[in-house]
């Protein structure tokens, strides 16, 4: 599934236009990414919770010539699946 069709499951599903789904699922996902952003988490009962994870500074080589390359820390998000979900998807 991708987003076209999430729009159009959330207009079939809570009986709006396209329009409007497409609004609500960008209202939704700016929401989540905002959150993100400004180092938050999102937690969704019985769907998942959206995190922040730190990743540290490390050294990693260039699968080409060897060579050492240094790789500086960032910041990646991260999904934990709740119980529910991971129950419908069993």
């Amino acid at each position: 599934m991708n987003k076209a069709d999430l729009i159009n499951h959330v207009a079939e599903s809570a009986n709006l236009s396209k329009a409007a789904a497409g609004e609500a699922v960008e209202a939704v996902l700016g929401g989540i990414s905002g959150a993100l952003a400004n180092g938050n988490t999102v937690s969704l009962v019985g769907f998942g919770t959206f995190s922040v994870a730190e990743r540290a500074a490390r050294t990693a080589r260039n699968p080409r010539t060897g060579d050492a390359i240094e790789v500086g820390a960032s910041k990646a998000p991260k999904f934990k699946a709740g119980k529910a979900l991971k129950d419908a998807v069993k």
